[in-house]
C-alpha cells in the first residue's frame, strides 16, 4: 500500500476507515478515484511518456477507455456545435487534436491485448468493442459535424491551405462518406447495428483463435516419437507438459500458420500427421472455440454494410481504398501469378517424391505433412547444408545488434541504446533507445520476441506513441515475433526465416520512428494497406546483404564468422522452395478475395464455409493436397482484422520492394546517402500523400513485377 502524506484534519477520514466508522464510498467516489488513481490517465512521468507497465492493472483500461470516449466525446461536440462557421483550424485541426486520452489509452490496450493477454483484458476487450464502434459511430454519423466538413470541402481550392492540410481534408470527408454520413437515419440505424456487431465477432474470434491453438497442442507420449527434434526443443515439449499437469510426457504447441516448424524435423510420420492435423482442423472442430458461425456472420454483415454504401461487395468498398484501387486489378494479379506458382509447386513436389522413392524403404506419396521434412532432405542434398549448421550462427543478439542495428547505422546513420530502467509488460520484453546520428534522441523501441500462451500468433508492429508536429511528442514503437524461448540459460537460436521476420518487423518499426509530419492523422505507418508492407519488405533484404550477413552471422560460442562457403550456400538456397511458399500464400489470398466478393445472398453458412474454401481453390487451380493454405479460414486472423480483402497486400507490397532491391544495388547498396534518401523521400512521409506518388519519388520509377518473379525462382532471369 502506498503511503498517503496527510496532515491536520485532513488525516482524519483516514483515522477513522480504518477504525471501521467511515461510511461506504459512494458510486461517484469509487468511480472519481478509479480517474484519480488511474496510471493510464496522466502523463507517465517516463522517457517518451512511454507506458507505465509496472503500474497498469487490466482494471485500469475500463474506466480509462470509458474517460477516453467522454473527453472525446465532449470535444467533438464542441466542434459540431461551434457558432462560428467552419474553418479548417475549427473542425478539421480541432478533430486532429481532439480524442487524445482515448487514442493513447487504446493504443496500450489492443498492444497487450495482443502481446500479453489474460482473462481480465479480455472481459474488457468484449465489453469494450461495442462501445468503441457505438463511439466511432457516434462521430461518424454526426450530421452537424459532417456538414461543417463537407462546407469546408465544397471550397476546399479557396482555402489556400498546403499540400498536407490539403489532403487532410480530403481524407476526413472521404472517411464521413465511407462512414455512412450520407445515409438515411433509418439506415444510419443499422449501420450502428452492423458496426457493434463487427466489432463483437472481431473480438470473439481474436480470443477463440488464441484459445484454439492453445487447446489444439499435440499431447506426445515418449521421447523416441520426437526423434529428430533437437534437445532445446524436446526439453520445451516436456517443460511444456509440466505445466499442464502432464509429467512424463511432451506437448508441441503450435503457430498459427498452417505449417508448423517442428515438421521439419521430425522423423516419426505419424508424429507430423498428427501435428499437422490439429493445425490444420483449428476453428472448425465443433467445440466451443469453433469460429465458422463468427467468419459466415462477419462475411454478410459486411456484404450488407458494403451494399448499403454503394459498392458491390466489402472487397470493392475496401480496395476503393488501397494503392491497387479496385477488384479487377487484385484479381488479374492473383491469375496472373496463381498459374506460375502453382506450376513451380509441382516441379517442387516432383523433386520431393523422387527423394523420398530414393530413400524410403516402404513407398509413400507426398502428403501435406511430408513437405517441410523430405523439403529439408532436398535442400540438404542440394545446397549441402542443414539448419542445424546455420542455426549457431543466428544467435539473435548478434543478429539483433550486429545485423538490424548494424545496418541501420550504415543506411540511417541512428544508434540504439539498451535501457532497463523502462518497465515492462513481461519480463522477456527488452526496449532500445534511438538515436539520430548527432546523437539527438528519435524515440524508443519494444522489442518482443518470444511466443507464449498469452500472446497472439504470427509477428507484427504497434505504436505506443506517434509522432506529429501539431501534437508533440516522439514515437514509441513495438515490434513482436513468435520465436520459441529456449530454456534458461540457453542462447536463442533463429531460423533464416524468423531471422528476415525479424529485418521485416525492424522495417514496419523505422516506418514509425522515422515520422515527420504535421498531422496525426498520417503519422508513420497510416497508408494503404497495400502500401505498409513495402517498406518492411525492402528491409528483409538487408538480412542477406553480403556486407550485413557477414557482420552478424557468428557462431555462438566461439565467434567465428560464418564460412564463406556455407555462406554461399545460404544465399544460393533463398529460392529454393518458393513455388510451395508463394502457392500457399497465393491460396489465402485467393480465398480471402473471394469470401470478399461474394453478394450477400450466396455467403456460405458455417458449416459450408470448408466446403466454399475447397471449391474457390479447385476453381482457381490452387488445389494441391501437399500445400494447403497458409491460413485457413477459421483461423485466418488477418481477413477478420485488418487484412480483410487485403491479403494480397503482402505480394503487392512486394512488387516494389523487388524493384526496389534492384534500385539499391544499381545505386552502390548499403550507403548512407541511398538510406538518407529513402528516408527522405518515403519512410518519413507517412501518409502525407499518394503512396505510388511517394514510391516514385523515390525510385524515380514504376515498378515492374518480373523483378519479384526472378527473384522468388518463379522465372528465369533472361
Amino acid at each position: 500500500m502506498k503511503l498517503r502524506y496527510l496532515i491536520g484534519v485532513a488525516a482524519l477520514p483516514l483515522m477513522l476507515a480504518a477504525c471501521g466508522d467511515s461510511p461506504e464510498p459512494t458510486e461517484t467516489e469509487r468511480a472519481e478515484r478509479q480517474v484519480s488513481d488511474n496510471p493510464l490517465l496522466s502523463e507517465s512521468g517516463l522517457p517518451y511518456n512511454a507506458p507505465p507497465f509496472d503500474r497498469i492493472e487490466a482494471e485500469h483500461f475500463g474506466p480509462a477507455l470509458e474517460k477516453g470516449m467522454e473527453e472525446h466525446m465532449a470535444e467533438i461536440e464542441a466542434i459540431a456545435n461551434n457558432p462560428e462557421p467552419p474553418s479548417f483550424e475549427n473542425t478539421i485541426v480541432a478533430m486532429e487534436r481532439s480524442g487524445q486520452t482515448l487514442s493513447s489509452v487504446s493504443r496500450v490496450f489492443f498492444a497487450l491485448a495482443g502481446s500479453h493477454t489474460n482473462e481480465d483484458i479480455q472481459a474488457t476487450q468484449r465489453e469494450m468493442a461495442p462501445k468503441l464502434s457505438a463511439h466511432s459511430d457516434a462521430i461518424n454519423l454526426n450530421p452537424e459535424l459532417f456538414s461543417r466538413v463537407d462546407a469546408l470541402y465544397q471550397q476546399r481550392d479557396e482555402l489556400d491551405l498546403d499540400p498536407e492540410s490539403h489532403r487532410l481534408l480530403e481524407r476526413y470527408h472521404r472517411d464521413f462518406v465511407r462512414s455512412g454520413a450520407r445515409l438515411s437515419e433509418e439506415q444510419q440505424a443499422r449501420l450502428r447495428e452492423i458496426n457493434s456487431r463487427l466489432a463483437e465477432l472481431g473480438t470473439q474470434f481474436s480470443q477463440n483463435v488464441l484459445a484454439e491453438v492453445n487447446d489444439s497442442a499435440v499431447v506426445v507420449d515418449s521421447r523416441e516419437e520426437l526423434d529428430g527434434l533437437s534437445d532445446a526443443q524436446i526439453e520445451r515439449a516436456a517443460n511444456e507438459a509440466k505445466d499442464r499437469g502432464l509429467d512424463g510426457k511432451y506437448v508441441i504447441t503450435l503457430l498459427n500458420t498452417s505449417g508448423q516448424p517442428p515438421l521439419s524435423s521430425l522423423t516419426n510420420r505419424e508424429v507430423r500427421e498428427r501435428v499437422h492435423t490439429a493445425s490444420l482442423d483449428r476453428g472448425a472442430r465443433g467445440n466451443e472455440y469453433d469460429t465458422r458461425g463468427i467468419v459466415s456472420e462477419t462475411l454478410t454483415l459486411r456484404a450488407e454494410r458494403a451494399n448499403m454504401l454503394g459498392y458491390a461487395n466489402h472487397a470493392e468498398f475496401i480496395l476503393e481504398e488501397q494503392t491497387a484501387g479496385s477488384v479487377d486489378v487484385v484479381n488479374e494479379l492473383l491469375a496472373d501469378l496463381n498459374p506460375i506458382a502453382m506450376r513451380n509447386a509441382r516441379e517442387e513436389a516432383a523433386d520431393i517424391q523422387a527423394i523420398i522413392n530414393a530413400t524410403e524403404d516402404e513407398p509413400l506419396e507426398l502428403a501435406s505433412w511430408d513437405w517441410a521434412f523430405y523439403a529439408e532432405k532436398v535442400r540438404q542434398e542440394r545446397y549441402a547444408f542443414d539448419n542445424s549448421e546455420v542455426r549457431p550462427y543466428f544467435e539473435f543478439d548478434s543478429v539483433m545488434e550486429n545485423g538490424v542495428f548494424y545496418s541501420a547505422e550504415k543506411l540511417f546513420g541512428i544508434t540504439f541504446e539498451e535501457r532497463h530502467d523502462i518497465p515492462v509488460y513481461h519480463d522477456s520484453v527488452r526496449v532500445y533507445e534511438v538515436f539520430e546520428e548527432d546523437g539527438t534522441p528519435l524515440g524508443l523501441m519494444y522489442s518482443d520476441m518470444y511466443s507464449r500462451g498469452s500472446k497472439r500468433g504470427g509477428a507484427w508492429m504497434n505504436s505506443y506513441q506517434i509522432q506529429s508536429d501539431l501534437l508533440g511528442g516522439q514515437p514509441v514503437v513495438g515490434i513482436h515475433l513468435n520465436v520459441s524461448q529456449p530454456p534458461e540459460g540457453e542462447p536463442t537460436l533463429l531460423t533464416w526465416d524468423e531471422t528476415t521476420t525479424l529485418f521485416h518487423e525492424f522495417g514496419h518499426a523505422i516506418h514509425g520512428l522515422f515520422s515527420d509530419v504535421h498531422y496525426p492523422r498520417f503519422s508513420g505507418t497510416s497508408v494503404p494497406r497495400d502500401f505498409v508492407e513495402y517498406p518492411s519488405q525492402v528491409y528483409e533484404m538487408w538480412a542477406s546483404w553480403p556486407e550485413v550477413l557477414a557482420n552478424y552471422a557468428l557462431h555462438y560460442e566461439t565467434g567465428e564468422r560464418i564460412p564463406d562457403e556455407l555462406l554461399e550456400k545460404v544465399l544460393d538456397a533463398q529460392q529454393f522452395n518458393q513455388g510451395f511458399r508463394t502457392t500457399e500464400y497465393l491460396a489465402a489470398s485467393t480465398i480471402d478475395q473471394r469470401l470478399h466478393q461474394l453478394p450477400i445472398d450466396e455467403i456460405p453458412a458455417a458449416e459450408d464455409i470448408m466446403d466454399f474454401e475447397a471449391q474457390v481453390l479447385a476453381e482457381s487451380g490452387m488445389d494441391f493436397d501437399p500445400v494447403p493454405p497458409r491460413y485457413r479460414t477459421p483461423y485466418f486472423s488477418h481477413i477478420m482484422g485488418g487484412y480483410s480483402a487485403g491479403y494480397y497486400s503482402y505480394i503487392w507490397s512486394e512488387v516494389l520492394d523487388a524493384d526496389s532491391v534492384l534500385w539499391f544495388k544499381e545505386n552502390d547498396g548499403l550507403t548512407r546517402e541511398n538510406g538518407q534518401h529513402f528516408r527522405d523521400t518515403l519512410l518519413s512521409r507517412g501518409g502525407t500523400a499518394d503512396a505510388m506518388d511517394l514510391y516514385m519519388d523515390f525510385a524515380g520509377r514504376q515498378p515492374e513485377i518480373e523483378a519479384l518473379l526472378i527473384r522468388r525462382g518463379l522465372i528465369d532471369d533472361e
